[in-house]
C-alpha cells in the first residue's frame, strides 16, 4: 500500500501549519525505494534517495503499479540518488540501468556514487561512515530547503 500511504502522508502534512504546501519524501535501503516510489505522485516536489535497492530488480511483491523502473518518467520534481559504490545489493550493472534510465527519461535528477558500502549511514558496524552521513544530511537539508520553500511570482 505504500502509493495510498503516501497520498495518506501528503494529505495530512498538507494540514500541518509548518507545511510550505510541497513535500518531499527522503529514504535509504528498501526506505530509499519507497522515496523514489513517493516521488511518482506529482505532490513530491523533492526526493532524497540514499542507496535505493530493488529498483533496477523490479523485486517490490507483484501487483499493479509495483513497477517502479518501468514507472521513472511519472517523476515530476527533483529526485536525488546516492549510490555506495561497493554496494552488493545494487551493483554496478543495477546502477547503470538506474542511471540509463534516469537519462532516457529525462527527469529531474542528480546523481552521486561515493565510495562506501551499503548502509553507510548506519550507524553501526564497520560500514558506518560517520563524515559521509553527515555530509548526505546537510545534502538533504539542502535540497529541501530550496526544493520545498515557498516561491513567489
Amino acid at each position: 500500500h505504500h502509493d495510498s500511504d503516501t497520498q495518506s502522508l501528503i494529505e495530512f502534512v498538507k494540514r500541518q501549519s509548518y507545511c510550505s504546501g510541497n513535500v518531499g519524501a527522503m529514504g535509504v535501503c528498501i526506505g530509499g525505494h519507497l522515496a523514489y516510489r513517493a516521488a511518482l505522485n506529482p505532490l513530491i516536489k523533492a526526493a532524497f534517495c540514499l542507496y535505493a535497492t530493488d529498483i533496477h530488480s523490479n523485486t517490490l511483491p507483484a501487483q499493479p503499479g509495483n513497477n517502479s523502473f518501468e514507472r521513472m518518467a511519472d517523476i515530476l520534481g527533483e529526485i536525488h540518488f546516492i549510490w555506495g559504490k561497493q554496494d552488493p545489493h545494487v551493483p554496478q550493472d543495477g546502477r547503470d540501468k538506474i542511471y540509463q534510465q534516469a537519462v532516457r527519461t529525462g527527469i529531474n535528477y542528480q546523481w552521486q556514487e561515493v565510495n562506501a558500502q551499503h548502509a553507510f549511514m548506519r550507524d553501526e558496524g564497520e560500514r558506518y561512515d560517520a563524515a559521509l552521513a553527515i555530509a548526505m544530511y546537510q545534502q538533504a537539508v539542502a535540497l529541501f530547503n530550496r526544493a520545498l520553500a515557498l516561491t513567489h511570482t
